[in-house]
């Protein structure tokens, strides 16, 4: 077992343009301990022989730790260098590298794919006002396809040539391109073909040359046997109470949607760069991709879906909504607010990465045993650093517009008249001014008088919600500024909070 503390020199420039968006945040050593049994009682139960995970916050990697063993004849211990396969994981690389195309004007998203992929103008589609498929459907698995993972795993091998025939053969549908999100690994396979025919290189060599080499991720490779054998996590199967070792598959077509070996230090620089895109702000890009290209990786076609939080992973009962975006699922937790997820499972291997853009902070983990993602203990460990205090909560900033329109409402609230702020023409269509006073006068006769010095809470750089403790009562209000370029108020309100 060993345990490594790592600052990632390389992203120091990154972190500090990260931090703006929540305070910093280092987890104590009681915290991390905790998040070691989280994982070691996980590791155990699950009969994973090695495992290795990390905690990245504000763009560097705070912990990392190494559980059982590389391999089962070497014995070789698992540490942050361990190289695992990340099986889906690796579609995050795919889909960004997509973007930055479009962002280089290579290709458009909403494009047919058949524009850059021409064997697939010949398809025949389910019915005969099909949308012809574009590249976003592609990125967000809604081409269409049949769900594929137990036939997409075992893919990987296929040749470009293979391929190529295939495509022109076509595929059948299992619907109309479009209606509902349904995961496909062969999607993202046409998507590496994409990538190469629009870029000129392979799809490897560009995601190599124009996003894993800048950001430093030297060990990061689709070709296992290019790899040091040495540092190797070797895959494995639990079958009748026995590890079996898992055939190594060589690299090939399908390894655009599930291709990628890593370590844990590498991986850190690639979240590290990922958390740095929030929140939106003015500055240089320092990155391979700019901010707001990675931040689009969070949107996707809004076929959301609802359900309960696993039971298992502590904490009162949870109904959490999801999405699937670009190569990432976006969830609306009660605890941790939006969590950006993937999960990854192939044969000897299981991953899964947990982001908290608007935190700062990301967990991530590998096994080498197939198909055992470590989800529960990311979720478990995420929860005990929300509940150590270890997450900091988001601090939104208030701008200058909603703080000049926050002092028009204190100034309408003290002067008891709605006049004393500058109104959008809907204001008075809405409520005359008599009105306006009436309804003053009734709130401040119940709650008396208020000082008004507590700070507004923005919803937004245009809308904002305070609450006053006021002499025998509180007030709840909002304020909103209308889109002209004059500052003009909307909306305000004030009402007795009885809470």
């Amino acid at each position: 077992m060993t345990s490594t503390r790592t600052a990632l020199a390389c992203l120091l420039l990154l972190a500090a343009s990260a931090a703006t968006a929540v305070p910093p945040t280092t987890p104590d050593a009681v915290t991390l301990a905790a998040v070691d049994k989280i994982f070691a009682d996980w590791r155990l139960a699950s009969h994973v022989p090695g495992l290795v995970y990390g905690v990245v916050a504000d763009g560097k990697l705070v912990h990392v730790r190494g559980l059982g063993i590389q391999d089962l004849d070497a014995r070789r211990p698992v540490g942050a260098d361990s190289l695992f396969r990340i099986a889906s994981m690796s579609k995050a690389f795919t889909a960004l590298a997509i973007l930055k195309l479009r962002d280089d004007g290579k290709l458009s998203l909403d494009a047919p794919a058949e524009t850059y992929l021409p064997e697939m103008k010949s398809w025949t589609y389910p019915t005969s006002d099909s949308p012809r498929i574009t590249v976003r459907n592609l990125l967000t698995h809604t081409a269409g396809f049949v769900e594929d993972n137990p036939w997409g795993d075992r893919q990987q091998v296929m040749t470009e040539p293979e391929f190529t025939a295939m495509l022109k053969a076509g595929v059948p549908f299992s619907r109309t391109p479009g209606l509902a999100m349904e995961y496909s690994n062969f999607g993202y396979a046409t998507l590496g073909r994409i990538i190469a025919n629009v870029s000129g290189r392979s799809y490897q060599a560009y995601i190599r040359e124009a996003i894993m080499a800048p950001l430093g991720m030297a060990s990061t490779t689709y070709d296992i046997f290019a790899s040091p054998l040495q540092r190797r996590a070797i895959g494995y199967r639990w079958q009748e109470n026995r590890w079996l070792r898992e055939p190594d598959m060589k690299d090939g077509v399908f390894g655009a949607m599930g291709g990628v070996e890593t370590s844990a230090s590498d991986y850190a620089k690639w979240v590290g760069f990922l958390l740095s895109a929030w929140p939106a702000r003015d500055g240089a890009e320092v990155g391979p991709v700019r901010r707001a290209t990675v931040r689009e990786i969070v949107t996707g076609d809004n076929f959301v879906s609802s359900r309960m939080r696993n039971p298992a992973a502590g904490g009162a009962p949870c109904r959490q909504a999801s999405t699937y975006a670009m190569a990432w699922i976006v969830t609306d937790d009660c605890d941790l607010g939006r969590m950006v997820s993937h999960s990854g499972g192939y044969p000897g291997y299981g991953s899964y990465v947990l982001l908290l853009p608007d935190r700062g902070v990301a967990v991530f983990a590998f096994a080498s045993r197939t198909y055992k993602g470590p989800s529960l203990p990311i979720v478990r460990a995420a929860l005990a650093l929300k509940a150590a205090g270890a997450l900091a909560e988001p601090t939104p900033t208030v701008s200058a517009g909603l703080a000049a329109a926050y002092d028009s409402a204190r100034a309408v609230w003290r002067q008891g008249k709605i006049s004393a702020a500058p109104l959008a023409n809907n204001m008075l269509m809405d409520h005359d001014a008599a009105d306006w006073a009436a309804m003053i006068a009734r709130v401040k006769a119940e709650v008396g008088e208020c000082a008004a010095v507590e700070p507004v809470t923005p919803v937004s750089a245009m809308e904002g919600r305070f609450r006053w403790t006021c002499a025998h009562g509180r007030v709840s209000g909002r304020v909103q500024r209308a889109p002209t370029q004059a500052l003009t108020i909307q909306a305000l309100e004030f009402a007795p909070d009885s809470e």
